[in-house]
């Protein structure tokens, strides 16, 4: 499968697209065929490696993710033996973040629980912007929404 990868920090000319293996789910975890992703600030950070203070998180002298994207929206084509909520077939979106990333690829595994059913009056573009925009404006509504 196609993914763009990124092996060094730096800017968007170090993202390189490559074959990569196919993932395949953990217990608990669904394969996605990704049909749309976002890119977000997190995206940019973790490719520019900066600000430095954050290389703990995102590696000190290589990156950690080496296939970004952390919101994803798509058709789950397989599923792990544990997982109870999600079947093949299914329209899905969600942050998978927490998963390790990996949007940026044709397939990404991830956790149910990172996942939601994407409503079928919603195109799989605007079911993506949902986990990252939403929580931004929402975290706005409650440290402003008071004043």
């Amino acid at each position: 499968m196609k993914a763009v990868v990124l092996t060094r920090f730096g800017p968007p000319e170090v993202l390189q697209l490559k074959e990569v293996a196919k993932p395949g789910p953990k217990d608990k975890e669904v394969l996605l065929k990704v049909h749309a992703t976002a890119i977000n600030d997190w995206d940019w950070q973790f490719m520019r490696g900066r600000p430095l203070a954050l290389r703990l998180i995102f590696g000190i002298f290589k990156p950690k993710v080496q296939i970004l994207g952390a919101e994803v929206s798509g058709r789950v084509e397989a599923v792990g033996k544990n997982v109870k909520r999600f079947q093949p077939g299914d329209d899905v979106y969600g942050d998978i973040s927490e998963s390790g990333f990996g949007g940026f690829a044709e397939y990404v595994c991830a956790h149910e629980d990172a996942l939601a059913r994407k409503p079928p009056e919603m195109t799989f573009e605007e079911a993506t912007s949902l986990p990252h925009a939403s929580m931004l404006a929402m975290q706005g509504l409650i440290d402003c929404g008071h004043r």
